[in-house]
């Protein structure tokens, strides 16, 4: 049964000294050095702070005298507020997250299969401009990007979401509200934070980052050299139902996706994960599997199948339903056939509208 806050209500997110998620290690260790503090304080605190530890109200031990109360004075202020929190029967939290300018992101924490782990799903903008038809996200539009500090706040609250049930945020994928790639460099100077051993210590390997395929994006990432995952949502083996679905698809052909996908894994040498969506009568069919298959098939890519989780009525009009397990177990048993690796990604949290492509704007 699902569980949440009573009728959603705003939470009471304390005050807390989240104006360090601004800082990188050498900006803050001359914030301290400005203030006439040691610098080499500066890694432990972000640490601290990194870890979820609220140092406001029981600060780190050591510290000079008056280095706490001027960390209080000056950074006691959150990037980002717990407005309101749902439990989904499958474990799954999502959060509604509220920022300085009133705005609102979700984040999603779902918990692994083993008992100590979980995963993040974290948002790099407040709506979303790509205009993916059977997406919730895209119905409110593009507003703003995240800073970088907004997207470390998301990380700091799912990272103590995650402690307070007993788990550690083992993965974070960049999955949620907007299209990474478009807000390239606050999602990596937010990735770079989590993942530094000297900082948020996630590791790089930790972090996935999606996209539905900007090209020019992709090639930035794989120009950074980053040891992280890239997942590609193609949805469709071929560019005329594409463009039907993703309205970028028009920008951006699947054989330009694909072959940026070459580069970055030829850079990275692990697989790129492409995620399909399963869709009724639209993308499902056998025919369409084979597609799929003769792109992939040369390719060490993995295939990540979804189910369509429901979002209502599209921008277009259309009602999409999810594929028939019929519909579905013969899709993948055609990838296989073809050597194709593929699986199904179980949907995390649908009845709370917590699930891959149900995530939105909302007001509590």
């Amino acid at each position: 049964m699902q569980r949440s806050e009573p009728g959603r209500q705003p939470l009471a997110s304390g005050s807390r000294i989240g104006g360090l998620a601004k800082f990188d290690a050498a900006a803050l260790a001359q914030q301290f050095a400005d203030w006439g503090f040691k610098s080499s304080h500066a890694a432990r605190v972000l640490r601290a702070f990194y870890a979820g530890e609220d140092l406001a109200t029981a600060p780190l031990r050591g510290l000079p005298k008056g280095l706490g109360e001027k960390l209080r004075a000056e950074f006691l202020s959150e990037e980002v507020a717990l407005a309101a929190r749902q439990v989904a029967e499958d474990g799954t939290t999502k959060l509604l997250l509220r920022l300085g300018d009133g705005r609102t992101v979700e984040s999603v924490l779902m918990p692994d299969f083993r008992p100590d782990r979980a995963a993040g799903c974290l948002s790099s903008q407040v709506g979303c401009a790509m205009g993916c038809d059977f997406c919730a996200t895209t119905k409110t539009g593009f507003e703003r990007n995240l800073t970088a500090a907004e997207i470390v706040g998301q990380f700091i609250t799912l990272r103590r979401e995650a402690r307070d049930a007993g788990r550690r945020l083992q993965t974070v994928v960049f999955m949620g509200m907007g299209e990474p790639l478009l807000n390239l460099d606050a999602v990596l100077t937010a990735v770079r934070r989590l993942a530094d051993n000297t900082v948020g210590a996630l590791g790089w390997r930790q972090i996935t980052v999606s996209t539905v395929g900007i090209v020019p994006g992709m090639d930035a990432l794989t120009a950074t050299g980053l040891n992280l995952h890239l997942a590609v949502s193609l949805h469709a083996p071929d560019d005329a139902t594409r463009a039907q679905l993703l309205p970028m698809g028009k920008r951006f052909l699947i054989a330009d996706i694909l072959a940026a996908a070459d580069r970055f894994q030829a850079r990275r040498g692990r697989p790129v994960t492409i995620q399909y969506c399963l869709l009724s009568g639209v993308n499902d069919s056998p025919a369409h599997a084979r597609q799929l298959a003769a792109l992939l098939g040369p390719r060490r890519m993995h295939v990540n199948l979804l189910r369509y989780n429901p979002t209502g009525l599209s921008l277009r009009g259309y009602n999409y339903k999810p594929s028939s397990d019929l519909a579905a177990e013969a899709f993948v048993a055609e990838l296989r056939e073809h050597k194709v690796v593929a699986h199904f990604r179980r949907s995390r949290g649908p009845d709370i509208a917590a699930a891959c492509g149900q995530l939105r704007e909302r007001t509590v």
